[in-house]
């Protein structure tokens, strides 16, 4: 069983009553659709677009578009082929999907258990690890998120969700190499920084992108404790094309503007 971390649920607890609706998410958080400029990619290449909170818009060399926690609130240009959700709040997940989306990936499994999700589309391969959340009262709903893996051949970014606690070896062996992670650095309604790190310590990507972040602040806090391991690369587009190949030497912290 996973143990979640008390002073995380007691933070939580503490918040949830001040804010109206939905702790943390709340829709006002979102942003306005960044403007997506098409470029030819290679092969082996991913183009990441930062479009806000916790969502992504990744394309691949042979045109798949996959988005990463839909919601109703912030959307990339036009209509993914692949949305993944998750269901912590209603900013990652959406109850008026547009119509269009090829493949609709919940990160959890409405009828119950454990969400599974393995698909093949164009290039792209789509895959889920099953995670835990914490439920409005203070306690676990399990297997109530997923993680979500993204691979062009043997490249994989790793979006790590709502996560809500640290890894078990066995999330680790079933995300398997992460190249590239995606991390919420909230620092309270996903998990605290501290937490955070060592998720990443045991991941061990070369680049990590941070997202759900509710202001500078909490943003800057996370780039200061993480400039001791990483080097910081502060980009002023929210676009980012990578690849196995280009990946820096140098584990990297690759900051796209946007909240």
């Amino acid at each position: 069983m996973i143990f979640l971390r008390a002073f995380v649920v007691l933070s939580f607890a503490l918040i949830a009553p001040a804010l109206a609706a939905e702790p943390g998410c709340r829709p006002q958080m979102a942003q306005a659709p960044a403007r997506i400029l098409k470029a030819a990619l290679q092969p082996d290449e991913l183009k990441l677009t930062f479009v806000g909170h916790a969502s992504f818009l990744i394309e691949s060399p042979a045109g798949a578009r996959a988005v990463t926690d839909y919601n109703d609130y912030i959307r990339a240009e036009g209509v993914p082929d692949i949305a993944t959700m998750n269901k912590a709040h209603s900013t990652h997940f959406a109850r008026n999907p547009q119509d269009g989306i090829a493949h609709l990936l919940p990160g959890w499994n409405p009828a119950g258990g454990r969400a599974a999700h393995d698909l093949k589309f164009r290039d792209l391969r789509v895959r889920n690890v099953s995670t835990n959340i914490r439920n409005w009262s203070g306690g676990t709903e399990y297997d109530g998120n997923s993680i979500f893996v993204f691979e062009l051949g043997d490249f994989c970014v790793v979006h790590l969700g709502h996560l809500h606690h640290t890894l078990e070896p066995a999330h680790i062996r079933a995300i398997g190499r992460a190249d590239v992670v995606l991390v919420p650095v909230d620092s309270g309604f996903t998990m605290d920084i501290e937490g955070m790190f060592e998720v990443l310590k045991a991941l061990s990507p070369r680049v990590i992108i941070p997202m759900h972040f509710f202001g500078p602040q909490t943003l800057e806090r996370f780039i200061s404790l993480g400039a001791e391991t990483y080097a910081i690369d502060r980009r002023a587009t929210p676009v980012v094309t990578l690849s196995r190949e280009s990946l820096p030497a140098k584990p990297t912290m690759i900051v796209l503007p946007g909240r």
